[in-house]
């Protein structure tokens, strides 16, 4: 079983219109609702990819509700802990002229000492039966900035592999506990490190603690910096579309590989072509089977020299 922690939760919509123009009243052309945060986005590629997968977190209020009755008939099993505060919305803007998208996040709902408490507990048995565990996203309102670090503990003290997929302090936090594998992009590394260089930045994240480090480089794809060894992976070619939930979707595509026991190249492979895949798809969030199917045989993945 594959864990999947989403502390921020939400209930993503999104809304396609012909052209966003500033100013200007727009009719709606489609709405789309689905379950939404990191963890939840994993885990239903997972879920998909034909992997079982548990999803837990935090969610609350009518948001909420809306939440868990979208989630129940999907793949992953539902674990979230309930919470008095309602669940966040994000609004996806997708404009169809350009194929451009705009995003909207709310802030998540007060957790309190309580709550964190019992999703402590809930997380402590979760991890007991799990073979990897991720660890995705923003903390709410109310959460220690040293969350992540501290289920990263839990996680390695349970002999379970983690992954950490956040931002700021909290990545800076949960480094420091030395994750098996942490997903950042190039702005959130060069935040961490002080360095723009993704390289130069990975091999420092490596060297505040992370085991592996595996950074987007949007449309370009991945690098990945490894005690095995260093590599690039880029899909054949650029795709425009709506690039929400494209990082998630990576993170499963390393996660699956990870379980199914592929190698390093094999795990970026499949990373890249998911992560286009859901570029390509009509909703935010998804991937397009088909593409995906057509793009994994035809990302390229050259090694380099790693850092002794």
């Amino acid at each position: 079983m594959i864990l999947t922690v989403t502390l921020n939760t939400a209930l993503d919509v999104t809304y396609t219109v012909d052209a966003l123009v500033p100013h200007r009243s727009h009719r709606v052309g489609e709405v789309i609702e689905r379950p939404g945060g990191k963890g939840l986005n994993v885990a239903r590629v997972l879920g998909a990819l034909g992997h079982d997968t548990v999803v837990t977190g935090f969610v609350g209020g009518a948001t909420g509700a809306v939440l868990r009755d979208l989630l129940a008939p999907l793949p992953p099993r539902d674990a979230l802990v309930r919470v008095a505060g309602n669940t966040r919305r994000t609004l996806a803007i997708t404009d169809r002229s350009t194929g451009d998208t705009t995003q909207l996040n709310e802030p998540g709902p007060q957790v309190g000492a309580a709550e964190w408490a019992a999703f402590l507990r809930t997380y402590g048995e979760l991890v007991a039966d799990a073979d990897a565990v991720a660890l995705c996203g923003s903390l709410p309102p109310g959460i220690h900035v040293g969350a992540y670090a501290e289920l990263i503990r839990t996680a390695r003290a349970a002999g379970v592999p983690v992954l950490l997929d956040t931002s700021g302090e909290p990545l800076r936090r949960g480094i420091a506990a030395r994750p098996d594998l942490v997903k950042p992009n190039t702005d959130e590394l060069a935040r961490l490190t002080g360095f723009r260089e993704p390289l130069r930045a990975a091999r420092d994240a490596r060297r505040r603690g992370a085991h592996a480090v595996i950074a987007s480089l949007g449309p370009e794809g991945l690098l990945a910096e490894t005690p095995e060894g260093g590599w690039r992976a880029a899909p054949p070619t650029p795709v425009r579309g709506n690039p929400t939930g494209a990082g998630d979707s990576a993170v499963a595509g390393l996660l699956s590989a990870l379980a199914e026991g592929l190698d390093w190249p094999g795990r970026l492979a499949r990373a890249v072509a998911l992560s286009t895949a859901t570029v390509l798809a009509p909703a935010a969030g998804e991937f397009d089977a088909a593409a995906y199917a057509e793009l994994l045989p035809r990302v390229t993945v050259e090694p380099y020299a790693a850092a002794s």
